[in-house]
C-alpha cells in the first residue's frame, strides 16, 4: 500500500529546506560615489559573545569573499590581538589601522540576539472518505486511521546584524547594511551566507566591483 505524504506537510518541508536563514532588512550608500580600489580592506568584528568562534568566522568568511572578487582583505582576529581596541581612543585606533597599511575598514555588529519560544499547534489529516460515507463500518474505518501530529515547542533564535563600510582617507561611511539571521546551523553556516548576501549587495550597490577585469 502506498503511503501518501499530506500536501501541507511537503509544501513546509520543500519550504523550509529552501529558504534562506539571512536576509537584507535595509542597506544605504553615500551619494555620488564610485567603486574604488582599496589596498588593504580589513575586516572588524564588534561584538561580545561568549563563543569567539562566532566573531572569527564572520570575520574570515566576509574576508574570504572580498578576496574571491579581487580585493586584498584581512580579518582583525588575525592582525590584531583579539582585544586590541580595547579602551582605545578613535584617534589611537585609526593611527594603528593605518600603520598596518589599511585604507577601507568593513565591520561586523551584532546589534541585538532574541530567542523565543513558539508553540506549534498539532494537526489532524484525514484520509479521503467520500466513497465510505453512506456506509457505517467504511466511514468508522476511515476516520479510525486519521493521521494525528501532537503539538510541539520550538526555539527560535535571530540574529540582528550591521555591517558599514569606511574609507580610512576620510574616515567617512560609505555604505551601511542591516540583516536579520533566522536559527542560523551553526557559526560556518551563518559566516558563509552572510558574508555572500553582503558582498553581493555590495556589488549590487556599486560600491564594490570584481577586481583584475582590467575595469581598474
Amino acid at each position: 500500500m502506498k503511503k501518501f505524504v499530506p500536501f501541507a506537510l511537503l509544501f513546509a518541508f520543500i519550504i523550509g529546506g529552501c529558504a534562506p536563514n539571512t536576509k537584507i532588512t535595509s542597506s544605504w550608500r553615500a551619494q555620488d560615489i564610485q567603486p574604488a580600489h582599496y589596498n588593504k580592506i580589513i575586516v572588524l568584528g564588534l561584538m561580545n559573545l561568549p563563543d569567539r568562534s562566532i566573531r572569527e568566522k564572520m570575520e574570515n568568511y566576509l574576508a574570504g569573499e572580498l578576496r574571491n572578487i579581487g580585493y586584498n582583505a584581512v580579518c582583525a582576529c588575525e592582525e590584531f590581538a583579539p582585544k586590541a581596541f580595547d579602551n582605545m581612543a578613535e584617534d589611537e585606533a585609526m593611527e594603528k589601522l593605518k600603520t598596518s597599511g589599511v585604507d577601507a575598514v568593513l565591520t561586523i555588529v551584532l546589534l541585538d540576539k532574541q530567542r523565543e519560544s513558539k508553540y506549534i499547534a498539532g494537526n489532524t489529516f484525514y484520509s479521503p472518505y467520500a466513497i465510505y460515507y453512506n456506509q457505517f463500518w467504511g466511514y468508522r474505518t476511515t476516520l479510525y486511521r486519521r493521521i494525528h501530529t501532537p503539538g510541539y515547542y520550538i526555539d527560535d533564535t535571530r540574529y540582528f546584524w550591521e555591517s558599514n563600510l569606511y574609507d580610512m582617507s576620510t574616515q567617512q561611511l560609505i555604505y551601511s547594511v542591516q540583516t536579520q539571521s533566522f536559527n542560523p546551523d551553526n557559526a560556518d553556516a551563518l559566516g558563509n551566507e552572510y558574508s555572500k548576501l553582503i558582498i553581493n549587495n555590495m556589488k549590487n550597490q556599486q560600491v564594490l566591483r570584481q577586481q583584475g577585469t582590467g575595469a581598474d
